[in-house]
């Protein structure tokens, strides 16, 4: 190869690789701009998260830190998570126009639905945790606790308890956006899904109980919706399979020679 064309061809690469440098710039202050505004309200934020325990903790009980630093790192930490949180949509549109290019449009009209789908059932997930898991879980725990056992929480332990909580909620929400990608890719068709209804019941209760506290509560309240939601994707990709199957009738959108479709528009 010579001088020239390797130059031609390292163009390319060199110019995606400043676009990805420059979305994540952007990623990055916008995460720190959210992060600085929530900063000024931190010990706010943090008391809006412990709200649900502290309404079950017993009279005159209060949370404690055990750390030096803790009362300070603690509530900055949850801003910042919650400013990552916040962010995501926008991530997610930084990941899409970074990738959207590269994609035929089948892929494009398959691709975005996707992602907007997965945010919103993600910021579910974490919503059914806080408002509905939440005070179960919390009452069950604080009422369970022996006689002559003050129930007193670390701040800083009960902070990356929420955040796995939330973590797995949000994930776990995203079953249907799975069960479709699986059907999307080839690799199981949604009758192969259908058979295998009885070891999905099973693994949504095995998660359930290795992602949550040792109850039962907590462990069926996430075991539930996980089974519900394969469910909903199991039914999402039956239409989905079906209309693919309608679309495969037509073997080609696009012309190998010219790049254009079938009604003569650039497939980009």
């Amino acid at each position: 190869m010579s001088q020239n064309s390797f130059e031609e061809a390292a163009q390319p690469f060199i110019s995606h690789l400043i676009e990805l440098r420059n979305r994540l710039l952007k990623v990055v202050l916008c995460v720190l701009v959210v992060f600085l505004g929530l900063s000024v309200y931190a010990n706010q934020l943090y008391s809006l998260m412990a709200g649900p325990l502290l309404k079950h903790m017993p009279k005159n009980s209060t949370m404690i830190a055990i750390d030096v630093a803790s009362p300070f790192l603690t509530p900055f930490k949850l801003a910042l998570v919650a400013a990552v949180f916040i962010c995501v949509p926008f991530i997610l549109y930084q990941f899409w126009a970074f990738v959207a290019p590269g994609l035929y449009r089948r892929e494009k009209r398959m691709l975005f639905p996707l992602l907007i789908a997965s945010t919103g059932l993600f910021y579910l997930g974490v919503a059914f945790a806080y408002f509905v898991v939440f005070p179960l879980v919390f009452g069950f725990l604080t009422a369970a606790a022996p006689e002559g056992v003050a129930v007193m929480t670390d701040i800083s332990k009960y902070l990356d308890f929420a955040l796995t909580m939330f973590f797995a909620f949000g994930v776990c929400f995203e079953v249907p956006i799975f069960t479709i990608v699986l059907v999307w890719t080839g690799l199981v068709t949604p009758a192969s899904l259908a058979e295998a209804r009885p070891y999905v019941i099973v693994g949504a209760f095995v998660i359930g109980m290795v992602l949550t506290p040792p109850d039962a509560i907590s462990q069926t309240m996430l075991a539930v919706p996980m089974w519900m939601l394969f469910e909903a994707g199991l039914l999402f990709s039956r239409l989905f399979f079906h209309n693919k199957s309608s679309d495969d009738q037509y073997p080609s959108e696009t012309d190998p020679e010219t790049g254009l479709d079938s009604i003569g528009h650039d497939d980009d």
